[in-house]
């Protein structure tokens, strides 16, 4: 993989060079992981004409829940006095003759970029904007293996919490069952805090977990993703607890799985983001049902849970191959509960079977 890093950090080293800047500071840790390999806590990456370094505050542990780092790297391990490792970096750029550098404003604290600036009063810092994330919006056939077995994990979880006993648990047990089963399997942790919906809960986008028990004839949601080797994916499902489904309980699945359906079948190349949103709202408004919807359909996946592209309505853009995004629409009715249906899946050409589904647990509406 270390060529794969040197590649990437390549690319973004002549994006800074064609706009000046003869070097660049990552700090954001996922940017840094993507480009390193590993991001230690607190470290942040120096891409100069030469060498590349990388800043700890810290000696790595060797933790491979913070990554595996490019042995092509420079390691620093900073004295406790030496403080902001982003500050050390700007003082270092300036010693290897970088006149011009850019770094990420937008996760840079005012504070700490000042902080930069005042080491090195000759360096002009410029914004390095988000040229990371663009590049990695587009996954390579190892990270999408990853994402893979992530979306594995995930299904393993789910489906053996599935086949116990629910009724009388609370959501928060569930929960917590759930991350563990998680980890049983391989992965490193969960990407997320896991949601579980009870009932009147059941629906709501986001929902920590309560001290609310199962009961019989609850809609039971749950949203869960497990995270393998920093990569990240999601899954959720509703069910019914103990019981047949009532009808209005039918219906509203109905109504969610076609506009999730929608949504998925329009996963393309070239598709606008906003009208991958469209195919499922339509259908959830014209049910009745358009007050109160979420604000996107889906989102991009990867090192971060929450990625570029943003499936909404006013998103601007159109969908490449192979970028793995959710397709996660849902509906709530105060007082009642709803269903949340939610897939990651990568985005593929026609002539290569089209959209990719990693999560494949039943979509059938079950009765537990």
């Amino acid at each position: 993989m270390s060529e794969v890093y040197g590649v990437r950090r390549d690319r973004l080293r002549d994006q800074c060079a064609a706009t000046g800047s003869a070097g660049a500071l990552v700090s954001r840790p996922a940017n840094v992981r993507y480009l390193a390999g590993g991001a230690p806590p607190g470290a942040v990456l120096l891409l100069g004409p030469g060498e590349d370094h990388l800043l700890c505050p810290r000696t790595p542990t060797g933790d491979p829940a913070y990554g595996r780092l490019d042995e092509q790297l420079r390691l620093t391990v900073l004295p406790t006095s030496a403080g902001d490792p982003a500050v050390a970096a700007g003082e270092l750029a300036r010693t290897v003759g970088v006149e011009s550098l850019a770094v990420e404003e937008h996760h840079l604290t005012v504070a700490r970029h000042r902080a930069v600036g005042s080491v090195a009063p000759r360096l002009r810092l410029a914004d390095l904007g988000l040229a990371v994330e663009h590049q990695r919006l587009v996954k390579d056939e190892e990270e999408i293996a990853c994402l893979r077995i992530a979306a594995e994990i995930t299904d393993q979880a789910l489906g053996e919490l599935l086949e116990s006993i629910l009724v009388g648990r609370t959501e928060r047990h569930l929960a917590l069952e759930l991350e563990r089963r998680l980890v049983d399997h391989g992965a490193d942790g969960p990407a997320f805090p896991t949601s579980v919906a009870t009932g009147p809960n059941s629906g709501c986008g986001g929902h920590r977990p309560t001290d609310r028990r199962v009961e019989e004839g609850d809609f039971l949601a749950v949203c869960v993703g497990a995270n393998y080797r920093g990569y990240l994916c999601e899954i959720g499902r509703t069910f019914v607890i103990g019981t047949t489904p009532a009808d209005w309980q039918i219906e509203l699945y109905d109504i969610v799985f076609t506009a999730q359906r929608a949504a998925r079948e329009s996963l393309s190349p070239g598709a606008a983001y906003r009208d991958v949103d469209h195919a499922a709202r339509q259908i959830l408004d014209s049910a009745g049902h358009g007050e109160g919807l979420p604000p996107l359909t889906g989102h991009g996946v990867g090192l971060e849970i929450d990625e570029e592209p943003q499936l909404a309505p006013a998103a601007m853009g159109k969908l490449d191959a192979c970028v793995p995004v959710t397709v996660e629409p849902g509906v709530h009715l105060p007082g009642r509960g709803g269903v949340r249906i939610d897939d990651t899946l990568v985005v593929r050409q026609v002539a290569d079977g089209g959209p990719e589904l990693l999560t494949i647990t039943t979509k059938e509406l079950l009765a537990l």
